[in-house]
């Protein structure tokens, strides 16, 4: 049954690349975006924020999970998008003067600033005086166990965007495993997956296991954390067959075809809804000789190099924020902008490996 899901999900990785042939690419010199909408593109964004406000996300249905972390030390792991209507979840949970006595903050850190990778040490926060627990960076990425000792309940909190490659189910899964092992009980508040309405891409070989993949999951895997929290325990795929005493509160109102933008970005480098759907198939760029647009207001959504051919388009990345040293940076880059393709049909084009074929065809280096 394995094979054959393995080979269903390779063949739609086929398909989506041959999909959609008539590209909304710009090959063109970078103009701004019209954002003019017409009446009924109005309406129907209108549709959507009606049925976006009516989604609950976890953290909102607090009799859920407050009997669960009354008179408890309660450790957070949350960052920037850990909100509750208009304020952050630990913020709420110390006005309903609830005991936290730590926040653990995964990859970019507890306020989402820092860069992809970037070390980010241990602080205090400044609004409430909690510390700061960093587990990115630290090694195994596990709290010690002296550090487990300082609390009863963990409360998990973070907005994901459904890939593989994205490093907070990796966070989760650590803190199942460190919970599992020390007899802790863990509360995942669930939130939507803005690309949660497909499946798509080859599932990860196990022997390539590393900080970005270790799951044998598809690269756009569909579920939302708590599903897939929910899965790592029954597939038993924490160390040693440990299973974690886990909760997950699960959004209201909310199902894998709702089209949901999140409020808050999730990361630095994905800025907005549009970033977030052609993530799956640009973020293939990581690691190569092409630039992916970080270190400008559109990564993800561009991609190209000095000596990328047929284009007049060109970028050129920055050091800023959430970038600091950005590939390419300083150099002009010649290449292709994704930015007017609709959504539909970046949905609809799913794990698209055209992109990396148009560079490679169009990348004047020889065989590097």
């Amino acid at each position: 049954m394995r094979k054959l899901i393995t080979l269903l999900i390779a063949l739609s990785s086929l398909l989506s690349c041959v999909q959609g042939s008539n590209r909304n690419y710009r090959y063109g010199e970078e103009q701004s975006i019209d954002k003019s909408k017409d009446t009924a593109q109005t309406s129907a964004q209108n549709n959507i924020l009606d049925i976006q406000n009516s989604i609950k996300v976890g953290a909102e249905i607090t009799d859920a999970y407050f009997p669960l972390i009354k008179d408890k030390r309660i450790a957070v792991m949350s960052n920037q998008t850990g909100i509750v209507g208009d304020e952050h979840l630990v913020d709420m949970l110390v006005k309903e003067g609830l005991n936290v006595v730590g926040i653990f903050s995964p990859e970019h850190g507890f306020r989402g600033t820092a860069d992809a990778g970037e070390h980010v040490a241990s602080s205090v926060d400044d609004k409430t005086g909690i510390s700061i627990w960093s587990l990115y960076g630290s090694g195994s990425g596990k709290p010690s166990a002296s550090r487990m000792k300082e609390f009863d309940v963990l409360l998990f909190d973070l907005q994901d965007v459904g890939l593989r490659f994205y490093t907070y189910y990796i966070s989760m899964m650590r803190l199942m495993d460190a919970c599992a092992e020390h007899n802790k009980k863990m509360i995942v508040l669930d939130r939507p997956n803005p690309n949660g309405m497909y499946v798509d891409g080859p599932i990860l070989d196990m022997r390539h296991r590393s900080g970005v993949g270790a799951l044998p999951i598809p690269v756009v895997h569909g579920m939302t954390l708590g599903e897939l929290a929910l899965m790592i325990n029954g597939e038993k795929w924490l160390p040693k067959g440990r299973e974690c005493d886990l909760t997950v509160v699960s959004c209201k109102n909310y199902t894998h075809q709702t089209p949901y933008e999140l409020p808050v970005a999730p990361s630095p480098n994905l800025p907005n809804i549009h970033s977030i759907y052609l993530y799956p198939s640009t973020c293939l760029f990581e690691g190569t000789v092409m630039s992916l647009g970080r270190g400008t207001s559109f990564p993800f959504e561009v991609y190209g190099h000095p000596n990328y051919k047929n284009s007049t388009f060109s970028f050129t990345p920055r050091s800023v924020s959430g970038a600091k040293n950005p590939p390419l940076l300083n150099k002009k880059c010649y290449g292709v902008d994704l930015r007017d393709i609709p959504n539909d049909e970046i949905i609809n084009n799913g794990f698209d490996l055209s992109y990396v074929i148009d560079a490679y065809n169009n990348l004047n280096i020889g065989n590097k």
